[in-house]
């Protein structure tokens, strides 16, 4: 293993060369958001003097420690909370060779549902996509409580700015790694993934990519400033204080994750229902985006007039609620319950459920209800916002079966980054060696000059079926009348531009 090093705005660094792949990890793009930096826009990293060694992953943002039932999902969350310096603010790069030029880069936001999750999980190694001549970028950003509240005194959005400056830091410095930062794609998964889809809206973000990468995400799942509100002052009273960021940096992380950790396990839970009887969170995320302030002015539903020109790709799996609200999850409800449980989050539940087998004999209701919320979560809100994107837009499906979850949420992720050795608790041990090249492929090729493959999803209503045996299929997410994509309507102000061949 031999030392490489990089020039940075802020300093020089010391990373490690092996097997062909320089890495630099745990790089501070932004201040430790400490003291009075809590709650505050991301400020720049302090410069240091000498060369700083990169060798080893930095702290992670405070998130609740991983549940031991959950360890299968290590691989793609973390273990929780790293405790460190405070300098969680980091990312870390790969790259073939940091004294060339040119190359793509591909920055990769990570999931959790915006309150756990760290670039450093062992899935998103970017050994291989630099291998393949890619400079790989990973990210962490504030969570919970710590980067998704509406506090007086503080910023919204916090979570998203964090982003926003680590791509920033990317423009400025990925050179220095062999990248181009006139070839950036932002790509993430699940909660990652809903992050591109409003930087996609975000004019702060505007020019930073060319390119966006959305895994098992959509530009649906934000809350209105009033409903961030709410959650901030049931929060609050969780903690018996005001909510403002004076009187909650008063609280350590710890007690932040034990208040938010609290509201969301006990009732009452703070209503946060929109305006259509919808919470995009389904009482399972309390912590989303925002609109309504300058990170996202535009309300939820609207095409986005800052990303012509981006290229999209963007997908689900075929079995998203497999993972975390499958069907064992609700083996003793009968059809009443499974309406009781959608209509707490989703007006028209019985009806959305019916199209999807509920009074059918031959469906059991927890099949019923994890098909509906496949569908109502991922699924029709992913394919609506293809619909709305001003630019080029590919659509594609994960469809292979795993032995123990079957085509569940975030069972794409390895399979993207060729890391599915390390994902086995997830995946099992038969990973088809086709499916990893068949996507990992694409998302290079989608990074290198926007094209995955295939043809738009508006010019020809198709999507990429990968599986095994991957092939280009029909839609059959939808039918003519686009009724699948649309649970709810109000989310599109034109219902006919969800039907095929119609412009946006």
């Amino acid at each position: 293993m031999t030392v490489r090093t990089v020039n940075t705005e802020a300093g020089r660094l010391s990373g490690d060369h092996a097997g062909g792949v320089a890495r630099f990890l745990g790089i501070p793009f932004a201040a430790a958001p400490a003291g009075e930096r809590r709650f505050a826009p991301p400020g720049p990293a302090e410069r240091w003097s000498g060369t700083r060694k990169a060798t080893g992953y930095g702290a992670t943002a405070p998130q609740p420690a991983l549940h031991p039932a959950h360890a299968c999902l290590v691989p793609l969350v973390g273990p929780g909370w790293v405790t460190g310096d405070g300098e969680y603010l980091n990312l870390n790069v790969w790259t073939p060779d940091p004294g060339t030029s040119g190359l793509p880069v591909m920055v990769y936001l990570h999931g959790g549902g915006f309150v756990i999750g760290t670039g450093a999980a062992s899935a998103f190694d970017g050994t291989s996509f630099a291998r393949d001549g890619v400079v790989l970028v990973t990210v962490n950003y504030r969570l919970g409580a710590e980067g998704f509240l509406a506090l007086p005194g503080a910023v919204t959005n916090i979570g998203l700015r964090d982003q926003i400056a680590a791509l920033r830091w990317v423009r400025d410095n990925i050179a220095g790694f062999g990248g181009n930062p006139d070839n950036v794609t932002v790509f993430g998964e699940s909660a990652g993934g809903t992050s591109v889809a409003f930087l996609l809206h975000s004019p702060l973000a505007a020019g930073l990519f060319q390119r966006a990468i959305v895994q098992s995400g959509h530009d649906e799942m934000a809350r209105r400033l009033e409903l961030t509100e709410a959650l901030t002052r049931a929060l609050a009273a969780r903690l018996g204080t005001s909510p403002t960021a004076d009187a909650f940096r008063a609280f350590s992380a710890s007690d932040l994750l034990r208040a938010q950790g609290a509201l969301l396990r006990n009732e009452p839970r703070p209503d946060l229902r929109d305006d259509n009887g919808v919470d995009p969170g389904h009482r399972r995320a309390l912590f989303l985006p925002t609109t309504g302030d300058d990170v996202l002015p535009d309300p939820v539903g609207v095409p986005s007039t800052h990303a012509h020109g981006v290229d999209l790709l963007i997908g689900t799996t075929t079995e998203e609620a497999n993972l975390g609200l499958g069907a064992e999850a609700f083996a003793a409800f009968d059809a009443q319950d499974a309406v009781a449980e959608l209509a707490a989050t989703y007006p028209d539940a019985e009806a959305l459920l019916e199209r999807h087998g509920l009074h059918d004999p031959a469906v059991i209701p927890a099949l019923a209800l994890t098909a509906a919320y496949t569908d109502l979560m991922f699924r029709s809100p992913s394919r609506r916002t293809a619909l709305r994107h001003p630019g080029p837009a590919h659509v594609y499906e994960f469809a292979w079966p795993s032995p123990l979850y079957g085509a569940a949420h975030a069972l794409d992720v390895p399979f993207v980054f060729d890391t599915t050795q390390a994902c086995r608790g997830l995946i099992g041990d038969a990973a088809p060696a086709a499916l990893t090249e068949a996507m990992h492929r694409t998302w290079l090729d989608f990074a290198t000059h926007g094209d995955p493959g295939w043809p738009t999803f508006e010019d020809a209503g198709k999507t990429m079926r990968f599986d095994a045996d991957s092939r280009l299929c029909e839609d059959t997410a939808r039918d003519d009348t686009g009724a699948e994509y649309l649970p709810n309507a109000e989310y599109l102000p034109n219902t006919a531009a969800t039907r095929r061949g119609s412009s946006h």
